[in-house]
């Protein structure tokens, strides 16, 4: 039986590693795999999925309006697996329809994504994920401290933290720190 798994973790954990490592091993075997990742993030080229230690592989993109059931049973065959890059960027909906992929198209999901934002709130996406996925995976991460990461504090260009603001704005190690549940809140409350 398929199932729809979600991958969690904070910034800088190797999600994206994670998934083209995953999508690497189905295709080894000759399996064809579906890759998405959020149009919303142009830090590398649109439409590719990109890790900080330089693997990539290219992918649809998508947006809030994408039917990815659709485009995913679109396709000249069935894909063995659908992974999902940047998943807190789904919406609920979205995420119902991988579900569904799952549940009544034998697709397996891989979703990848962070689980909150820089004030510890919910993505909408992550939050449908955490409600309906088959398997919750945490992908661990490390703190400052050495203790493991669970938020992604925001920071400006002079590094002090940033507690208001839209909740999404793109960026990497510029502008977003991995840190324990403690050093977050005690950054954030200097703020």
């Amino acid at each position: 039986m398929a199932k729809l798994y979600f991958y969690y973790a904070s910034m800088n954990a190797g999600k994206s590693t994670n998934l083209l490592q995953a999508d690497f091993n189905y295709r080894e075997r000759g399996m064809h795999t579906l890759l998405f990742t959020a149009a919303i993030d142009d830090r590398f080229a649109a439409g590719t999925i990109t890790s900080r230690i330089g693997l990539t592989a290219p992918a649809l993109a998508f947006d809030a309006t994408t039917d990815l059931a659709a485009v995913t049973l679109g396709q000249d065959a069935p894909p063995a697996c659908v992974l999902v890059d940047e998943a807190q960027f789904l919406t609920a909906t979205q995420v119902d329809q991988l579900a569904a992929l799952a549940d009544r198209h034998g697709i397996p999901v891989l979703a990848y994504g962070l689980r909150t934002d820089f004030r510890g709130e919910l993505f909408e996406g992550s939050a449908r994920l955490l409600a309906l996925a088959d398997s919750l995976v945490e992908i661990k991460s490390v703190c400052e401290c050495g203790r493991k990461a669970t938020m992604n504090l925001r920071v400006d260009a002079s590094g002090r933290a940033v507690t208001h603001g839209t909740q999404t704005e793109i960026g990497g190690n510029d502008r977003y720190i991995a840190l324990c549940r403690r050093h977050f809140t005690e950054r954030a409350a200097s703020a």
